[in-house]
């Protein structure tokens, strides 16, 4: 297949780019690649790509290609509350619009990287697809009308397909330490604290971003009657975790590190546990192969292996928000989060 992945360069795209590519799929991505100088270890493999905002992407870019798989966006809650309507416009108009001209371009799969995010406020209920969801972020809010409005455009040759991904973790290599499960094992091992921003009271689904990745496979390669339309949880729902217990799990994992709790840490809004069974009914040879312990232990052999300090995962390297923030101090990137083209990006990007 001829496979376009939009934001190819990011946290999850590094890793599934290769992994298409090692199954034969004739890849193109696009990304402005804003976190260019943020690779953790190797720097990820280029591949043939449109070096463009999605934004700015039209129908001529889309022709011939038999999927997209579309990443792109701002990427987590911290950046979506950034500039709430930036978020919708990138999150959701410009995903709309992109699934619009991918129809118009007859492409006939379009693969969206929603969040179970979706679900926001659920409590105690393991909710699966057909659950009322309730998001409390702007980056929640977005997803939920992304999926809405791409859902709406399905007919008889085009066939949109949504993944609301678990919380990622796991080695990239364009990592990141604002994800629960990266973010404690840094703190213990960089400082030998397991540091708690919440009460850990929180439900969270998590799933490793290599297991993301072959859920993205999965539904792109599937049988057109198997994904038409259809909405999948990706995870495990073993594998759904109170934050305080992958605190546990981190400790445990770490030798003399002591779980503490920042100032004035209370209750997260953001609580939600999901059934992921439909996925497993429906691809039941996909192998997840990873869990919290075997992911955290994954970490910290990498932490080790790089020399991880706290100044590394704390500063606008690594930290998405700090990141941005530091862009656009820099004028590299405008107040739509545009990169400026008058400048050398490589040069001004360096951290």
């Amino acid at each position: 297949m001829r496979i376009l992945v939009t934001g190819h360069t990011g946290y999850i795209g590094t890793v599934l780019m290769p992994m298409l590519a090692a199954r034969g799929h004739r890849i193109t991505g696009c990304d402005t690649d804003i976190f260019l100088r943020c690779s953790f270890g190797n720097a990820p493999r280029l591949y043939s790509n449109f070096a463009l905002d999605v934004r700015d992407l039209r129908s001529i870019h889309l022709t011939g290609f038999d999927a997209v798989i579309h990443l792109a966006g701002l990427s987590n809650d911290p950046l979506g509350d950034l500039e709430p309507k930036l978020t919708m416009a990138i999150n959701a108009q410009a995903s709309f619009a992109l699934a619009v001209m991918a129809r118009r371009a007859g492409v006939p799969r379009f693969v969206f990287s929603s969040s179970c995010s979706n679900y926001g406020a659920g409590g105690e209920e393991v909710l699966d697809e057909s659950s009322v969801q309730r998001p409390v972020t702007p980056y929640g809010h977005s997803k939920v009308l992304a999926e809405e409005w791409i859902g709406a455009l399905a007919d008889d040759s085009f066939s949109p397909v949504f993944l609301r991904n678990a919380t990622v973790y796991g080695l990239s290599p364009r990592l990141r330490f604002d994800l629960v499960v990266n973010n404690l094992a840094a703190h213990a091992f960089a400082d030998g604290r397991v540091f708690l921003k919440s009460d850990g009271t929180a439900w969270r689904p998590l799933v490793h971003v290599e297991d993301v990745c072959r859920a993205f496979i999965a539904v792109v390669e599937a049988p057109r009657d198997a994904v038409h339309g259809e909405v999948f949880n990706v995870g495990r729902t073993q594998e759904n975790y109170r934050v305080r217990d992958v605190a546990r799990i981190v400790g445990e994992e770490v030798p003399g590190a002591t779980v503490t709790f920042a100032d004035g840490a209370d209750a997260d809004a953001r609580n939600y546990r999901v059934d992921c069974s439909k996925f497993a009914e429906r691809f039941p040879d996909v192998p997840f192969s990873w869990h919290v312990r075997s992911g955290v232990r994954q970490l910290l052999a990498a932490y080790a292996e790089h020399g991880l300090t706290s100044a590394d995962f704390e500063g606008p390297r690594y930290q998405r928000i700090a990141h941005v923030r530091m862009l656009m101090k820099r004028g590299v990137l405008d107040s739509d989060l545009r990169v400026v083209r008058s400048r050398t990006f490589a040069e001004a990007a360096t951290v």
